[in-house]
């Protein structure tokens, strides 16, 4: 039987005997957006969490491209082609655009990051490294339309436009599966229809898997092909957005019965 690209299995964790996640799984197909919506507290980010090695769960298995990876480092996991965005925004607000989602190409340079920047212009391995990664961060500003702020302080940025930067940051890491911890959140109306034409050239020209975490149901409903829905940790059902989207038990803890 072939190996999943990316699956979980009977995954649990507890904090100060709070079971936060309790037994969920889900296996995800390459190139396949998948979402998982549920209430605040729900355990969403819990789960992305676990995934980048943040923490680590109490049993369970989290394999990616035949890689058990819930035992490993948030650096070894990125090594094999797994990035994310946080829920709220973790730039470096002294630092422009371009130097932001530089710092994304952290684990492909040889000779250190801030070792390529103090060496720029010298005639050396670390410039020709630099020059080779910047042109791989520009390909990035120009498939997300950062032009005009490549060289502002993201701390002066809107904060759709910051939104956009982070976006950009796990991209130069190059990954296979990019996890999007509510990528709309804070959004106005315009820019989460700008979030959800990016996220859909990601899939499509880019070939990038994407596990979503995200509370615009319209968003989720939109673009994802399956959906895991989680209440108290625990899963409440996983199918077609159409599907999940009429459960009873979703209307009941995530969508509201009135709706």
């Amino acid at each position: 039987m072939e190996t999943p690209f990316f699956s979980v299995s009977n995954l649990s964790i507890s904090f100060g005997g709070i079971k936060a996640l309790v037994d969920i799984g889900f296996t995800m197909e390459k190139g396949e957006i998948f979402s998982v919506i549920g209430p605040n507290g729900a355990g969403k980010t819990t789960l992305f969490n676990c995934i980048s090695g943040l923490y680590r769960p109490d049993k369970g298995k989290i394999w990616f491209m035949d890689h058990a990876i819930e035992k490993k480092s948030p650096d070894a996991i990125a090594r094999l082609g797994i990035a994310r965005t946080f829920q709220n925004i973790e730039l470096f607000s002294h630092m422009n655009t371009m130097e932001n989602i530089m710092l994304g190409r952290h684990i492909h340079m040889r000779c250190g990051l801030f070792r390529g920047m103090a060496m720029w212009g010298a005639k050396s391995f670390a410039a020709k490294e630099e020059i080779v990664h910047r042109r791989a961060v520009e390909k990035i500003i120009d498939l997300l339309e950062l032009q005009n702020v490549r060289n502002t302080l993201v701390g002066a940025l809107p904060y759709g436009t910051q939104k956009l930067i982070e976006l950009g940051r796990a991209l130069a890491l190059e990954p296979a599966l990019l996890l999007l911890d509510e990528p709309c959140a804070g959004m106005n109306t315009q820019e989460k229809e700008d979030m959800i034409f990016w996220i859909k050239d990601i899939q499509d020209d880019l070939g990038i898997s994407i596990l979503l975490i995200e509370h615009d149901m319209k968003m989720v409903m939109d673009i994802s092909s399956r959906v895991l829905a989680i209440n108290f940790g625990k899963p409440i059902t996983l199918g077609t957005p159409g599907d999940v989207q009429q459960n009873p038990e979703v209307l009941a803890a995530y969508i509201g019965q009135e709706e």
